[in-house]
């Protein structure tokens, strides 16, 4: 999107009080499903399989791996966000500076979503949807560039792919 895109959807968002706290609560709760139901499987694996089984190494080791590979690439990049670059509000409150690109809650729900889909296909699916509304808050909120969010998914669904299905 371009800067009178960025600015015509924050403006929509803000615009109305319904609006601007329903992209705030989809923002803040749906990452918050994540985090409450990856350590949930985590001991559930843990516990049906064990600590050595295969299922429960992936499960926390792949996800590991990408946090820490997003994490290194924003550094590395050091992009700004769309309010630094277009000099306007986010929806959402944010001050950070740079280490837009790529996506890390993006990456982080892709992720887990694709270790959901590797122990239990519906389920798998229905974190995978819940993984690309948690893009795209990131971008209608004013904090990421769509760029930043599909990189995120890209990431994810990639090494998803290799550490779960393929190795």
């Amino acid at each position: 999107m371009k800067e009178e895109q960025y600015r015509l959807v924050t403006d929509f968002f803000s615009t109305t009080k319904t609006r601007t706290n329903t992209v705030k609560a989809l923002h803040d709760v749906l990452p918050l499903i994540m985090i409450v139901f990856y350590p949930l499987q985590l001991m559930c694996l843990l516990i049906n399989n064990g600590f050595k089984s295969e299922s429960f190494l992936k499960m926390l080791i792949v996800p590991l791996f990408v946090l820490i590979l997003v994490t290194i690439m924003r550094h590395i990049f050091n992009a700004k966000r769309p309010y630094e670059v277009y000099d306007y509000t986010p929806v959402v409150e944010k001050d950070t500076k740079g280490k837009s690109f790529p996506s890390r809650h993006t990456a982080s729900a892709f992720i887990i979503a694709m270790g959901f889909l590797y122990i239990n296909l519906e389920i798998g699916i229905v974190m995978l949807a819940l993984a690309g509304a948690i893009g795209i808050t990131r971008v209608v909120s004013g904090v990421h560039f769509i760029r930043d969010v599909i990189a995120g998914a890209a990431i994810g669904i990639v090494f998803g792919l290799l550490g779960f299905f393929l190795i």
